[in-house]
Order: structure tokens, then C-alpha cells, then sequence
């Protein structure tokens, strides 16, 4: 199933929604500015929490956790320098490694497990940057993956180390 991820454009704080193909509202990201740790939270259309992102300050890698229910459900992380391997490895509390490989300078990326592809994120039909594309082939896994593509595409927008610029 395809899901719609789209930044609000002109809004006093960073916020997204992600849609069905139908333009059905699913749920919002929210960006709480003012903290000592960069924060999202994933809200669904009734205002509850659903998960929560959170951006490790200190880290030898770009390292973002996932939380659910006040419980560490993943994270993922960015190497700062690569010669070899993966730039981006995702690790969740069941055991399970991800790696999100692709072209990132183009933003056509995949999220892969035992080398199966479960979700691909793209920006390649929008002509505008507020939005992209994610094509998730797991269903039983399609909020998670949601969440992986969202902190994939903001670190790729943290361009500056510590600041944060696009959701």
C-alpha cells in the first residue's frame, strides 16, 4: 500500500501528515521545538500518541530512537563516515536487523530485511520537496516502516550536524 507523507508549508512548527492514496489522514508528526532533545511524535486522527521519535544528542553516530508506550522499539542509526557497508542500520527489540539502502542523494531508498525488500521511499513523482512517497510491502510492519522513512529523510535534511531542518 502506498502511504503520502506531507509537510504542512507554512505552519509556526514542524508538522506532516501522512495520508492514504485517497488522501485519507492517518496520522501526523509532530515536532515539539524548545526541548533539550529533538522530539516527534506520531499522533493518530484522534489526537493519541502512537510513537515517538527521539534524537540522541550525544552519539558517535547520528542515532534516533523509536519509541512505543514509553518503550524503546528501535533505532536507527547513520555512520558519519563509510568506506564499507551500510550508511543507515536499523536495530528493533525483536531482534531484527534492517538496512536501508538506495539512492539517497535522489531520496529512492529501500528498507530491506534478509535481503527482502519491505517498504521503498521515493520522492520521485513530486515535484515539490514537502512530499514523498512510501510503498510499504510489509503490511504487518507498515507503521514502523512509516516511521523508519520519516527519520531516514530527516537525517538526510540534518545537513548541519545538530540542527534540524525538515521533517
Amino acid at each position: 500500500m502506498r502511504y503520502l507523507v506531507r509537510d504542512r508549508m507554512l505552519a509556526f512548527h514542524e508538522e506532516a501528515w501522512i495520508e492514504t492514496e485517497q488522501r485519507q489522514k492517518l496520522y501526523k508528526v509532530n515536532r515539539k521545538l524548545l526541548r533539550l532533545r529533538t522530539t516527534f511524535h506520531f499522533m493518530d486522527t484522534r489526537g493519541d500518541q502512537v510513537a515517538g521519535i527521539v534524537k540522541k544528542r550525544v552519539s558517535l553516530h547520528h542515532t534516533i530512537l523509536i519509541r512505543r508506550d514509553g518503550k524503546a522499539v528501535g533505532r536507527i542509526s547513520k555512520r558519519r563516515f563509510r568506506i564499507f557497508g551500510d550508511r543507515f542500520k536499523v536495530s528493533l527489540r525483536d531482534g531484527r536487523r534492517l538496512k536501508v539502502v538506495g539512492n539517497f542523494w535522489d531520496r529512492e531508498f529501500d528498507i530491506q530485511h534478509a535481503g527482502t525488500t519491505l517498504a521503498h521511499i521515493s520522492r520521485r513523482w513530486f515535484g515539490i520537496r514537502d512530499a514523498y512517497a512510501v510503498d510499504v510491502l510489509s503490511e504487518q510492519d507498515a507503521t514502523l516502516l512509516i516511521i523508519l522513512a520519516v527519520c531516514v529523510d530527516h537525517t538526510l535534511e540534518d545537513r548541519k550536524g545538530e540542527r534540524l531542518t525538515n521533517l
